[in-house]
């Protein structure tokens, strides 16, 4: 006699049938590949913490945007490793700045095949390695950053970004960055907002990319998300989507695959999630120490987070995915 419960087990018995009527599919243009550009190399430095990862040249940038078009993958999002840094990030808005640099050199050789976004942050620039202006007290100063912010977005914008994303977690930061593109003859760029992100323990193999260290041993946890918290992130997301977001962020994306959840429930703005470099970094730890299968783990995980509601997944996997799975 069948049982109502067998049915799903009839419809695992053979790989084409589990392909037939899989729920989640990834394809290569769900990717976003995040890269890594630092002012004053002639050739790709490798990130110990990253493997497989490297901070690129300007001229290893554009062949390895190139190599990611004609593989498929239609977006890459760049973060800046400049020589010199300050107490305001200055180099992050300079027009020959090395992120607005690659940007200028991507749109006119690549810029018609794969969408350009730019991390739109202060941090990688700064001299204390906070995410915006430093005041009086020690604390962000959240509207003097705002101010900072605008700059960089019409900068970024003026040298080729389709796509900017404030990654600061500052209040009002959508809506100024909105305000100064529109101004400026921008209105056709998009904001890629990093809504709900987290103070997380998994971003140390990114900091190592960008040369960061937060100075006096401080954290930024007075502006990115209590990771105890997930309704907050909900009013967080909110007010982004009311300034004028296109596409709102979840990072880190494992560890908050609930929150993706809830977001999708909430919107139907496409959802990005950052599969972060620590989560990233223990696949490829514990598999080159034998512990897990590498493509097995990573697939699963790229997975649950599609899964979850993601549309665009920034991810260092993005090359490995085209390459073995595109």
């Amino acid at each position: 006699m069948a049982f109502p419960g067998s049915r799903p087990r009839r419809l695992r018995t053979s790989l084409a049938m589990r392909e037939l009527v899989a729920e989640t599919r990834l394809h290569t243009s769900n990717f976003v590949a995040p890269l890594f550009v630092k002012e004053g190399i002639t050739s790709p430095q490798p990130i110990a913490s990253l493997p497989g990862v490297v901070q690129h040249s300007l001229d290893s940038l554009e062949r390895e945007v190139q190599e990611l078009a004609s593989l498929g993958v239609r977006g890459v999002i760049l973060f800046g490793v400049p020589e010199k840094k300050d107490e305001i990030g200055s180099g992050a808005f300079d027009p020959q700045g090395i992120v607005q640099v690659a940007l200028q050199r991507l749109s006119k050789t690549v810029g018609s095949e794969i969408v350009l976004m730019a991390d739109l942050c202060v941090d990688e620039y700064t001299s204390h390695g906070h995410c915006g202006i430093v005041g009086k007290n020690g604390d962000v100063d959240n509207d003097s950053t705002l101010d900072v912010y605008a700059k960089i977005a019409v900068a970024q914008a003026n040298a080729g970004a389709q796509v900017v994303a404030p990654s600061g977690m500052m209040d009002g930061q959508v809506g100024v960055i909105r305000s100064a593109l529109d101004a400026n003859g921008h209105s056709d760029v998009s904001i890629m907002a990093y809504s709900a992100k987290y103070a997380s323990g998994l971003y140390g193999p990114f900091r190592d990319a960008v040369d960061v260290s937060i100075a006096n041993g401080g954290n930024r946890k007075g502006y990115q998300q209590d990771f105890r918290n997930a309704r907050e992130s909900l009013v967080e997301v909110q007010a982004d989507i009311d300034q004028g977001a296109d596409i709102v962020m979840v990072k880190p994306a494992l560890s908050y695959l609930d929150v993706i959840s809830a977001v999708r429930a909430m919107t139907h703005l496409p959802i990005a999630a950052y599969h972060v470099s620590g989560e990233y970094a223990m696949v490829k730890a514990a598999a080159a120490n034998g512990w897990i299968d590498h493509d097995t783990v990573a697939l699963e995980q790229l997975t649950a987070i599609r899964r979850a509601g993601a549309d665009i997944i920034l991810t260092y996997f993005t090359r490995w995915f085209a390459e073995n799975n595109g």
